[in-house]
C-alpha cells in the first residue's frame, strides 16, 4: 500500500482497489483473541482505577423520541456529578442527545468540561439527502455541539458505492467547522451490525478515516448486534494501523450493549492490548452507554465500602 491516501480517494476505482486490497480479517482469530482478552482479571487497586477511567470515558446518552429538556438537564447534572454524595467520582466525557436538544445540554453543561455530542445526519438510519445531513449537522454545531455522531449510508456501502460514502463524510466534516472557535469533532458511526463481515468493518473503518473522521464508532445502539468485542478489536487494529501509516490518531467508540463494569473493563483491556495505552484516555476512547454508568458507580462503591448500595441509591437512566 504505497499510494497516498489523497490519491486513494481521487476516484471510485482507486478507492475500491485500496479498500479491497486491505488484509482480510481472520474471523476465527479475531473471535478467539477477543474472547481471550475478555477473560483477563483485574483486581483491587487496578480495578478501582479502571472503573474511574471507564466513568471518565462514558458518553452518557439519551436518544428516545420521548426525550424532554427536563430529562436532558437531569442527565447533564448526573454527567457532571455522577454520585452527588462523592465528589471524587470523575465527570463523564460527554452527553449525547438529539440535535434539537443541544441548546438545553449546552446551557446545563456550560463551564463543566463535559462535552456536548449530538447525533445528526438522519440518525439512526441515515436515509436522507446529503443536503439534509449537512444542514442537520450545521444546526447542531451552531447550537454549540462539541461533537457530531454521524451515521454512514450503509446501503451505499454495501452496494459498493464507497465514493458516495466518502463524499458524505467529507461534506459532514466540513459542516463541523465553527467560525471563530474549535471545530466540532466528527464521530462516524459504521453500524457494524449491518455490515455482515469483519472485512467490511475494516473497510468501513479505513473509509471513514480517509474521509476525515476524528472517531469511528460501532453502532447507533438501535441495531443488534452492536458493540461486540471482536468488532471493536477490528476497529482498534484499524486506527493503530492508520496511525502507523499517516501519523494521525483516530479515536474509537463502541456503543450499544455495554451495560456492566465487566463489559467496560473488557473493552479497556482490549484497547491496551490492541491499539496501545495512547488510546486509554477519554480523548481517544469512549463508551457509548445509557445504563453503564449506574453499574460503574455501584461497583465503585462496593470496592470502597464492601457492600452494594440499594437499588434506588443512584438515579435511573
Amino acid at each position: 500500500m504505497t499510494t497516498s491516501l489523497t490519491e486513494v480517494a481521487s476516484s471510485d476505482a482507486t478507492l475500491r482497489a485500496f479498500l479491497h486490497g486491505l488484509p482480510g480479517v481472520d474471523r476465527v482469530g479475531a473471535d478467539q483473541r477477543a474472547a481471550t482478552l475478555g477473560t483477563r482479571s483485574i483486581k483491587t487497586t487496578a480495578k478501582a482505577k479502571a472503573i474511574d477511567l471507564a466513568v471518565s470515558m462514558v458518553d452518557l446518552t439519551t436518544l428516545e423520541g420521548a426525550d424532554t429538556p427536563g430529562k436532558v438537564r437531569a442527565m447533564c447534572a448526573k454527567a457532571v456529578r455522577p454520585d452527588p454524595a462523592d465528589a471524587s467520582v470523575p465527570k463523564v466525557a460527554a452527553v449525547c442527545v438529539y440535535p434539537d436538544l443541544v441548546p438545553h445540554a449546552v446551557e446545563a453543561l456550560r463551564g463543566s468540561g463535559v462535552r456536548v455530542a449530538s447525533v445528526a445526519t438522519g440518525f439512526p438510519s441515515g436515509r436522507t439527502s446529503l443536503g439534509v445531513k449537512v444542514d442537520d449537522t450545521a444546526l447542531a454545531v451552531a447550537a454549540g455541539a462539541d461533537e457530531i455522531d454521524m451515521v454512514i449510508d450503509r446501503g451505499a456501502f454495501l452496494a459498493g458505492d464507497y465514493r458516495k460514502v466518502h463524499e458524505e463524510i467529507v461534506a459532514v466534516k466540513a459542516a463541523c467547522a465553527r467560525e471563530g472557535g474549535e471545530d466540532a469533532h466528527l464521530k462516524v458511526i459504521l453500524e457494524t451490525g449491518e455490515l455482515a463481515t469483519y472485512d467490511n468493518v475494516r473497510r468501513a473503518s479505513w473509509l471513514a478515516m480517509i474521509a476525515g473522521a476524528d472517531f469511528i464508532k460501532t453502532s447507533t445502539g438501535k441495531v443488534s448486534p452492536a458493540a461486540t468485542l471482536p468488532v471493536t478489536l477490528v476497529m482498534l487494529e484499524a486506527v493503530r494501523d492508520f496511525r502507523d501509516r499517516t501519523g494521525r490518531m483516530v479515536g474509537v467508540k463502541p456503543a450499544g450493549g455495554i451495560r456492566t463494569t465487566k463489559d467496560a473493563i473488557k473493552n479497556l483491556v482490549l484497547v491496551n492490548e490492541t491499539a496501545g495505552p495512547d488510546w486509554l484516555t477519554p480523548e481517544w476512547f469512549r463508551l457509548g452507554a445509557s445504563s453503564l454508568l449506574n453499574d460503574l458507580l455501584m461497583q465503585r462503591q462496593k470496592l470502597a465500602s464492601g457492600h452494594y448500595a440499594g437499588p434506588d441509591y443512584f438515579t435511573l437512566d
